[in-house]
């Protein structure tokens, strides 16, 4: 059941939901932006050890710009520009990235709104939001349900069930950082990360895609065989230079089915993590440019945490070859993304 949790700085009420299962996993998330809070997987010796980055103070989340934990819609990732066109009308939108681009659908983020819980078990959750018309400049009214299911296979699946009254973007990610050590415990240089994806989408110096549908055969952006985080991100190669190590969107191979498409390792605990996505799209963000106060008083810092945020590509909307991020009116989108946890001995 919901739990009372805290106050916000305006003392408005925030709740909280653990799931949990036989094998020792716990997930907490919270009402306020629907973030996800802690996740708490026992590590080689049994002991329970929290992977996810995020605050210790419940007021930090009222600013979050690292989108800890975050559900963020209606457009994740960039857009160039900061406008769109949808069935021939041009939208504007807000800057707030690099001076010219829309970065997470601007500064009016569904992370810093009150989700209604709709439902509730001991193994599920389902947040609903309405998002009204033209909010972040976007149009249709829409009705957002954002599912977390924990499984006896320790999979904690996410779930979007999203509609709307006119056509509109739809391209919803979770925005959690992960660090398989343990928040706080150091960087994810040293995990160990594979990612089915034959190619990328590089991106300009906005960190905009250019178009460029990429193999990653003979590159450092290459994972098909699992590597060190940190092997190759300081390489001398243009992509990694321009983010400041990895920030970019892979090209999946799942053709619009649920499939595992990246996994992650941390030698120092033995867990390990699977991603499992439907979506077209992977986006790596190695925390380039982390900077905050986090759980247990300890400060993140660049490479503190690593996120796999499942998604359509960056600035989709401009380049008609890929996989296009627009529901018409009345048509009903669902998809899933996966974390799946196990403990190597």
């Amino acid at each position: 059941m919901s739990q009372f949790l805290g106050k916000l700085s305006n003392n408005q009420d925030v709740l909280s939901v653990t799931l949990e299962n036989s094998k020792g996993l716990k997930v907490t998330a919270m009402n306020y932006g629907a973030c996800l809070l802690k996740i708490l997987v026992p590590d080689r010796n049994g002991n329970p050890c929290d992977v996810l980055l995020g605050f210790g103070a419940l007021t930090s989340y009222e600013d979050n710009a690292s989108c800890h934990g975050a559900i963020v819609g209606r457009n994740a990732n960039r857009i160039g520009g900061a406008k769109v066109t949808i069935a021939g009308k041009e939208y504007l939108l807000a800057k707030n990235d690099k001076g010219n681009n829309n970065l997470h659908s601007g500064p009016i983020r569904w992370s810093q709104r009150f989700w209604e819980i709709e439902e509730e078990g001991k193994n599920s959750v389902t947040f609903s939001l309405d998002s009204p018309d033209l909010e972040q400049g976007l149009p249709g009214n829409m009705k957002v349900r954002v599912t977390y299911t924990l499984s006896e296979e320790n999979a904690l699946a996410i779930h979007y069930d999203v509609i709307s009254d006119a056509e509109t973007i739809c391209n919803i990610t979770n925005h959690s950082y992960f660090n398989l050590n343990g928040a706080g415990n150091g960087n994810i240089l040293d995990h160990e990360v594979w990612i089915d994806a034959d190619a990328f989408t590089p991106s300009d110096v906005a960190l905009i895609p250019t178009g460029e549908i990429r193999s990653v055969e003979g590159t450092p952006m290459d994972f098909r065989t699992p590597k060190r985080i940190g092997k190759d991100l300081h390489a001398d190669y243009e992509p990694l230079i321009l983010a400041g190590g990895y920030d970019h969107n892979y090209v999946l191979k799942n053709q619009g089915k649920l499939a595992k498409v990246a996994s992650a390792y941390a030698g120092s605990t033995g867990i390990s993590m699977d991603v499992m996505t439907d979506l077209p799209g992977l986006q790596m963000y190695t925390g380039n440019f982390l900077k905050d106060e986090g759980k247990n008083g300890v400060s993140y810092g660049h490479y503190d945490g690593v996120a796999f945020e499942t998604q359509f590509y960056p600035d989709a909307v401009h380049h008609e070859i890929f996989p296009q991020p627009l529901i018409h009116a009345k048509e009903r989108f669902t998809s899933t993304t996966c974390y799946v946890f196990a403990t190597r001995k």
